[in-house]
């Protein structure tokens, strides 16, 4: 109801700011970690959010249990659809249509093998998990968004305490452990990982200076499932975090879908800005960066192609919806709406449009 609230204000108030304090003391009791007004980490409290919304949202009345099946990398298309379709079966929400992909997790072992040569006995664990945001680090290397990307899909070796049980070896093995994007949601929020603990435990803050795409951020080398729609993203809004562990302030960067223009919030005050000036796509602050996919439409006569974010709602009765099996052929469809958001209805949806072929 507070997060609701909150909404309303945002889009029909009259105000020009509003101060979510009913919001804030509701968070505290549901979410003791928020309570008081010291700093708070802006990633988490998204997360949170996120979660609760879809808890709140599942239209799935009666979950039923479901064993992740385990697989070998021979059919990862097939098994990434299966997948999907299981986590489906519990899991559909509004927060799943907008915000979750699926990520391939490669667990391969390397036990040493009798010769004392060898490593590993041939076993490849294959895993689909579903993803809300990516969480990427930031080494001295990563200069570009990209960077921290290929960084995240490095291939990492599990040995000593992070040992893998391999079935097969039937004992905790020395292991690589790889994970890709397998298909890639029409918002992708990219959380940045700034803060970081020592090897005493001490948290500290990167200040790297990351660079970042505003437009046309192609990830079509990143994704590793050939199917789905082209993965190409658009900028729309970026979270700062100015200052150290201990003391800080957000503001934000975000786009005005209907007027184009990138708008600069802090605290209660906003105002337009000129992206180039204020150093958007490049800067030590970035800490959420928030994408939206976009697909090119044909505009309600038909004529003209437009860059819009299809959001298509999954459901069971509708695998044609599913991120696995579209194809790049947005712009044959036309939709009720003349908006920047087009929605693709996969069950009965009062206050959505539905899209025809």
């Amino acid at each position: 109801t507070s997060f609701a609230e909150l909404t309303k204000y945002l889009w029909l108030g009259a105000d020009s700011s509003f101060r979510p304090e009913g919001f804030k003391s509701d968070l505290g009791r549901f979410a003791p970690q928020f309570e008081g007004n010291q700093q708070h980490d802006s990633q988490e409290l998204l997360a949170f959010l996120l979660d609760g919304i879809h808890e709140d949202l599942n239209r799935v009345r009666k979950r039923p249990y479901i064993e992740d099946k385990d697989c070998d990398g021979t059919n990862d298309e097939g098994d990434a659809i299966a997948a999907w379709s299981h986590y489906l079966q519990r899991n559909r929400s509004i927060v799943v249509d907008l915000f979750q992909g699926q990520l391939r997790n490669t667990m391969t072992c390397r036990n040493l093998q009798p010769d004392g040569i060898t490593r590993g006995c041939g076993r490849i664990s294959v895993k689909f998990d579903p993803f809300m945001y990516l969480s990427l680090p930031i080494s001295d290397a990563c200069d570009t968004l990209d960077d921290c990307l290929d960084k995240f899909c490095e291939e990492e070796w599990m040995g000593g305490d992070e040992r893998w049980y391999c079935d097969r070896c039937k004992r905790h093995v020395d292991a690589t452990k790889k994970i890709d994007l397998f298909t890639l949601p029409p918002i992708l929020i990219v959380h940045l990982k700034r803060f970081k603990f020592g090897a005493s435990g001490q948290k500290s803050k990167i200040d790297r200076t990351v660079q970042y795409p505003l437009h046309d951020w192609n990830l079509s080398d990143a994704k590793k499932s050939g199917e789905g729609v082209y993965p190409l993203y658009d900028l729309y809004a970026v979270s700062h975090h100015r200052g150290n562990v201990g003391f800080g302030h957000y503001t934000a960067h975000a786009k005005n879908r209907f007027d184009g223009e990138w708008y600069h919030f802090n605290d209660s005050q906003c105002q337009r800005i000129d992206p180039g000036r204020e150093g958007l796509g490049s800067c030590s602050s970035a800490y959420c960066l928030f994408y939206n996919r976009v697909e090119m439409v044909r505009s309600m006569n038909g004529m003209v192609e437009e860059k819009k974010t299809v959001i298509r709602r999954q459901s069971i009765s509708r695998p044609e919806l599913w991120p696995h099996l579209q194809r790049a052929k947005a712009a044959e469809w036309k939709s009720v709406r003349d908006d920047n958001f087009v929605f693709e209805d996969g069950e009965d949806t009062p206050g959505l449009a539905r899209i025809a072929e």
